[in-house]
């Protein structure tokens, strides 16, 4: 009798004579077909919620199965029918409020404060600032640049760039200071050497600065600024150290440039070259030396004046021959060469 009961099933019929079957192994719908009064079993294998059944001349019936209960559609007449009531699920636009809720206190609960910017994020910029501006070439540093540069993403996109700028300007003109400084008490013989060696420090620390603010100067400095950050970084090197030693150095370069290889002439043309592009207007003060590394510093050559630029080059080679340098046996194009 168990057996049986298990096995039964109970018919619901709805108003176009169809009947769908409930049991415990499955659901079966039994469509009437009109060629025939015995309906037709067809099989609906459990747990699908939506099942199309095509009947002839547009009369299609779906069963769907829900978690509350047993629905049947017509698609004539658009009825309802069900078994059971079903609860009704969730609005959309419930859901979506939750989503937006949900979004709104993430972002408050993920948002930076500038009380959080100044205890994390910016010692760890100042920190990796500070190694790339004192470091030496020869020295191995580990630095994340990724992680850097994700520090100022942050911080840009939580409108902190304005303080972020600030800080940055402010931390490298102290550092400038402090450079110029240790220049100031720099023997003279040594101060071409000993700018040279700050000046090329400071650019290749700016090779790797730059890069890693570069969210901030695109979004910040180019936009609101109307500046690059490259430049301003390069005006605070000629405002608080070039300039404050540039009178120095002039009489300096002009003594070296007399005097050859008294400063190494990589040096020389590294200072030179550096100076031009921090002031052009600085080759001026010394048309002589900035000529010898810069081109068209110099007015144009004049024809009527060659005959002086003929004798401006006698004199050099007669300088040149007296500080030791002999011209050697000009009779002949090499001195090895043998008479044929």
């Amino acid at each position: 009798m168990e057996d049986m009961e298990d096995d039964c099933f109970v018919l619901n019929d709805d108003y176009n004579h169809n009947y769908c079957a409930n049991s415990a192994s499955g659901q079966v719908l039994y469509l009437r077909n009109e060629l025939s009064d015995v309906p037709q079993p067809l099989s609906i294998s459990p747990g699908l919620a939506t099942r199309d059944v095509a009947a002839q001349e547009n009369h299609s019936k779906v069963c769907s199965s829900s978690s509350s209960g047993l629905k049947f559609m017509d698609s004539d007449s658009s009825s309802v029918s069900s078994d059971t009531s079903e609860t009704d699920s969730p609005s959309a636009a419930s859901i979506a409020g939750k989503l937006t809720l949900n979004s709104a206190s993430k972002f408050l609960m993920n948002a930076m404060t500038e009380e959080d910017y100044r205890t994390t994020y910016w010692p760890n910029l100042e920190k990796a600032i500070d190694h790339l501006l004192i470091q030496n070439p020869m020295d191995h540093i580990s630095i994340s640049y990724e992680q850097i540069y994700s520090c100022v993403y942050k911080c840009v996109c939580q409108q902190h760039s304005e303080l972020l700028y600030k800080d940055l300007m402010l931390k490298i003109t102290t550092h400038l200071q402090q450079v110029s400084s240790d220049l100031q008490i720099t023997p003279p013989r040594n101060l071409i050497e000993n700018f040279n060696i700050a000046l090329t420090r400071y650019t290749d620390a700016l090779q790797c600065i730059v890069p890693v603010f570069i969210y901030m100067n695109k979004f910040y400095i180019e936009t609101k600024l109307n500046r690059d950050l490259r430049e301003d970084l390069m005006k605070l090197f000629t405002d608080h150290v070039a300039e404050k030693h540039v009178d120095t150095l002039i009489p300096l370069l002009l003594e070296a440039h007399s005097m050859p290889f008294q400063v190494r002439p990589s040096t020389m043309a590294s200072v030179v070259k550096g100076l031009y592009t921090l002031w052009p207007d600085w080759a001026h003060l010394a048309p002589a030396v900035f000529s010898g590394f810069i081109p068209q510093i110099n007015p144009p050559t004049v024809e009527s004046q060659l005959s002086d630029y003929a004798a401006r080059d006698q004199k050099l080679q007669m300088e040149l021959s007296l500080n030791g340098f002999p011209r050697g046996d000009q009779s002949r194009k090499r001195a090895s060469e043998e008479s044929a």
